[in-house]
């Protein structure tokens, strides 16, 4: 039996970003415990030419946005990227779960054979709903969620997979 398009995006898109408000509710308590100042975790990066934490946050939350909106083909919010605390930070990915917690299910389901076309770099790229999914929208939300964990784990916070994977 296949697994209904809605579960295979929305609940997986939920999981991360709860898992993302997660990881940095442990950040924060990590920056105050070490005496580090906040702005120290969220402005790191694993690499010079690599975005920083916040910006992969804002990245998930666009990822999760996007992909869950193309999907059910509904209108997408758009958030400036101005975040630079973690309440900042928080409040965001909630406002990215409470939109798409509210997305119907069922318009979700109707997305599956929906052609999709995104444009990256100059050029279009022509899906179906579910090739979307799997070749393109987790995919890349979950490169921000796992460089978001890279970075806080490079940092020095004791977090491990299970951190990552979150409850079962």
């Amino acid at each position: 039996m296949p697994i209904p398009l809605h579960t295979a995006s929305t609940a997986i898109f939920l999981r991360g970003l709860t898992t993302l408000s997660t990881l940095l509710q442990k950040a924060e308590a990590h920056a105050a415990a070490e005496g580090l100042a906040p702005e120290a975790l969220i402005q790191a990066r694993l690499a010079p030419d690599m975005r920083d934490l916040a910006a992969q946050v804002q990245m998930a939350s666009d990822a999760a946005k996007a992909g869950a909106g193309r999907l059910a083909d509904v209108e997408r919010p758009s958030f400036p990227d101005t975040e630079t605390s973690f309440a900042e930070l928080q409040a965001r990915i909630q406002k990215t779960i409470d939109y798409v917690q509210g997305i119907d299910p069922a318009a979700t389901e109707g997305g599956a054979e929906r052609a999709i076309t995104l444009t990256v770099g100059g050029r279009d790229y022509h899906f179906t709903g579910a090739a979307y999914l799997t070749q393109f929208a987790l995919p890349n939300f979950f490169f921000h969620v796992t460089t978001a964990y890279d970075i806080l784990r490079a940092q020095g916070l004791k977090i491990g997979k299970l951190d990552f994977l979150g409850p079962f």
